[in-house]
């Protein structure tokens, strides 16, 4: 019989948290909570402390926290209210969590997962900012510390199953000394695939949070409508695979079936296919090297019919050229590139810019910006701040203009 594993779902109310509760609900025999974490939606926490009945529920937000307390309370749940950013760092790193899903979106999720890492935790990483900030730093304490890093992303998942079963993730291993000549990350181009320069200028964060095949979170909606989350995951697929940029190539696919492919160099590809359902990557994930049901349909090849692959338009979503000139750069320019994003698409979901704006102010940060060398964390986290910084002074600049 299989032993128990005990999670720590760090942003279980966003739509990764959520996908992976389904995952576990579904194999009670195997999966135990231990933490719940959010940043202010108590209402929605409470009702999974009710399912899942965790040993410590965790909120950023003073005021939510002490709500989700007095409802616990009154509901006569042995579940303990935490608050703040420290004790997202300490139930990252309890003795008893086995595994800890990543799932906090943007900046935020940086400290903790580091926590999970210097723990010696089996990871699942969703957030794709830790790479992009601190691939080297975070890389560094996976090795050192003997955690086990498991990637979320449907495309670097893909990439993981057809990977040979061989190859090691670490960064002092290269693609080319097991065979592989390049790496094939899909992207379905978003809501704004076939739209015109012209009518980008226009468009609402509601259009940009529609997206045509995946349910996620309106900054990841919007990352996905303007490419930029394609690049953060080029820089991403970098630190995981040990990947350079030219390795790299976007290629995009309308259907989002074929999730991401390996290519070999006797000129074979693998692929992974799938539907569209964030629940196959993270029970991948969560019982690796097993396979569960995950409550997805299968995938019917007749139905689909056609697969269609494009090269991606560098004009029409420049985010993409900025990404491989950050990742070329090394060094603070991912970690800038990400910081300016976040501001840039906070202000376009507050309709304070316009959708096109959102990669020109990353562009002028990115170039008013010195690129320095990361060897701490603190070296990301000063540059984090200057680019926010940056950004956020461009982008009065931008409204004062507008």
């Amino acid at each position: 019989m299989k032993s128990i594993s005990y999670l720590t779902i760090l942003g279980s109310t966003g739509s990764i948290g959520t996908s992976t509760l389904d995952v576990v609900a579904r194999h009670p025999e195997r999966y135990r909570i231990m933490a719940l974490t959010a940043q202010c939606q108590d209402n929605i926490l409470f009702e999974q402390c009710i399912r899942f009945t965790p040993r410590y529920a965790v909120l950023l937000d003073d005021g939510a926290a002490m709500r989700l307390a007095q409802r616990i309370a009154v509901a006569g749940l042995d579940v303990e209210v935490l608050c703040g950013a420290a004790a997202l760092e300490r139930v990252a790193s309890l003795s008893e969590v086995d595994t800890v899903m990543a799932a906090i979106v943007g900046a935020a999720g940086l400290r903790p997962t580091l926590a999970a890492a210097r723990a010696g935790k089996k990871i699942l990483l969703a957030n794709k900012e830790v790479l992009v900030m601190a691939g080297r730093v975070f890389m560094d304490e996976v090795q050192k510390f003997g955690a086990t890093l498991l990637p979320i992303d449907s495309e670097h998942n893909a990439i993981f199953q057809a990977l040979p079963h061989n190859y090691s993730r670490h960064h002092t291993d290269s693609l080319a000394a097991s065979g592989i000549s390049k790496i094939l990350l899909t992207a379905s181009g978003g809501p704004f695939l076939n739209t015109t320069l012209s009518a980008l200028q226009h468009v609402t964060p509601e259009q940009a949070c529609a997206h045509p095949n995946w349910v996620m979170g309106r900054k990841i909606s919007v990352d996905s409508a303007t490419m930029i989350n394609k690049g953060l995951e080029i820089i991403e697929a970098h630190w995981l695979f040990n990947a350079p940029a030219d390795a790299i190539q976007v290629v995009v696919h309308p259907q989002s079936i074929v999730h991401s492919l390996v290519q070999y160099v006797d000129g074979s590809v693998l692929a992974q296919l799938g539907n569209p359902d964030m629940r196959i990557p993270i029970a991948y994930a969560l019982a690796y090297p097993e396979r569960i049901e995950t409550g997805s349909e299968p995938l019917d090849l007749f139905k689909i019919a056609t697969l269609d692959f494009i090269a991606p338009d560098f004009i029409r979503f420049p985010g993409l050229a900025l990404a491989y000139q950050a990742l070329r750069a090394g060094g603070t320019a991912p970690a800038v590139l990400n910081a300016a994003n976040e501001v840039a698409v906070a202000a376009f979901l507050n309709k304070q810019i316009s959708f096109l704006a959102i990669p020109r102010l990353i562009e002028d940060v990115l170039a008013d910006l010195p690129v320095t060398t990361v060897n701490t964390l603190e070296d990301v986290l000063t540059a984090d701040a200057a680019a926010r910084l940056m950004a956020n002074d461009l982008m009065k600049n931008m409204i004062c203009l507008s």
